[in-house]
């Protein structure tokens, strides 16, 4: 008698699954992968490798084949067990309450992303949001220096869940909270990216309207571990208008575009955009160039979300612990504006 894959399954399908009360032909037991070579044949049963009946199954396979078609078929050895692959199921969103999650990012250090990141939380909070800062500068956390808040110390909740600092209407949580930050942070990117995760998912935000996650420069693991526990809304990347400091930001609005990555970058912040000496406040020196991260911004098709001026007030209440936006200056005004811009409507 001629072998073909019709005359196998027919005979399997006297073989019926206990629990199911159904032939594993009709159940889809039987894998689409029949082999035929002379008078030996194999394939495959799709059965969970913690299935109890999966050796009798076989046997029984075996058994059929023998008794429906003939007892010179080699079959004995031939059936494979595979696991069926199970259906992918959307990852759950770890962060519920919180509305919109904005990534901010540079190419390089030293171009202020964390002094944005802390002075735009202050503005969203001040036009009335509820607003979260992740420090995920996990090798350089700045934040907590920024909000006067160093010494601070974050608690569990009575579900174990990390409980954000809170100043200023902001609330804060960042690796700078649990290692001595005099000392260098040498971790191994796992360490590093687990330890974000653990910030992002283990921590009780509560009802936010904006989470801002201050990214470290660059691109790292750490970017990825972000954007792989969390669906980012949008990410916005800083730089000032120098030629090096475009050529980082421009890696870092290609890695957000990146397909695989795809996270919309809402618009560039042109940091240190001039300098304006504090006893002569209409002057403007284009130290780092002129509007390089504008024409940038024209150039890619990206909104210029604005410029901010390097001011000694800037640096003075970051190292105070009390953020530019909460004065009443022109800087106070370019970071409220700026907090308008990226407002989700």
């Amino acid at each position: 008698m001629e072998l073909y894959p019709k005359l196998i399954l027919e005979a399997l399908s006297h073989v019926t699954h206990p629990a199911t009360g159904k032939n594993i032909v009709e159940s889809g037991i039987v894998e689409d992968d029949i082999r035929i070579e002379g008078r030996k044949v194999s394939f495959s049963l799709l059965l969970k490798s913690t299935d109890p009946l999966a050796k009798s199954l076989v046997k029984a396979s075996e058994t059929a084949i023998l008794t429906y078609i003939g007892p010179d078929v080699e079959i004995k050895g031939n059936i494979a067990v595979k696991s069926p692959v199970e259906p992918q199921t959307e990852k759950e969103e770890p962060l519920k309450g919180v509305k919109y999650k904005i990534a901010i990012s540079s190419g390089k250090g030293g171009v202020g992303k964390s002094t944005v990141s802390a002075n735009l939380a202050i503005s969203l909070a001040k036009a009335g949001y509820k607003v979260g800062l992740l420090d995920a500068d996990i090798f350089g956390p700045s934040i907590p220096k920024m909000f006067g808040v160093e010494g601070a110390t974050p608690y569990a909740d009575e579900n174990g869940m990390i409980l954000p600092i809170e100043k200023y209407g902001v609330k804060m949580l960042s690796i700078g909270f649990f290692v001595n930050t005099d000392s260098a942070i040498v971790w191994r990117g796992a360490m590093a990216s687990g330890a974000i995760k653990q910030l992002l998912t283990e921590a009780a935000w509560g009802e936010l309207d904006y989470l801002l996650i201050d990214l470290p420069p660059g691109t790292s693991d750490i970017h990825l571990t972000v954007v792989q526990t969390i669906k980012l809304d949008g990410a916005i990347v800083v730089s000032t208008p120098q030629q090096v400091a475009l050529a980082d930001a421009v890696r870092g609005i290609d890695m957000f575009q990146n397909e695989k990555i795809n996270v919309p970058v809402l618009g560039l912040i042109e940091n240190m955009a001039w300098f304006t000496p504090k006893e002569l406040p209409e002057n403007r020196y284009y130290i780092f160039g002129k509007e390089g991260v504008s024409r940038l911004a024209e150039e890619r098709g990206i909104r210029l979300l604005g410029q901010i001026p390097l001011v000694q007030g800037i640096c003075e209440g970051g190292d105070n612990g009390v953020p530019v936006s909460l004065s009443d200056t022109i800087t106070a005004l370019a970071f409220d504006n700026i907090a308008k811009s990226v407002v989700f409507q």
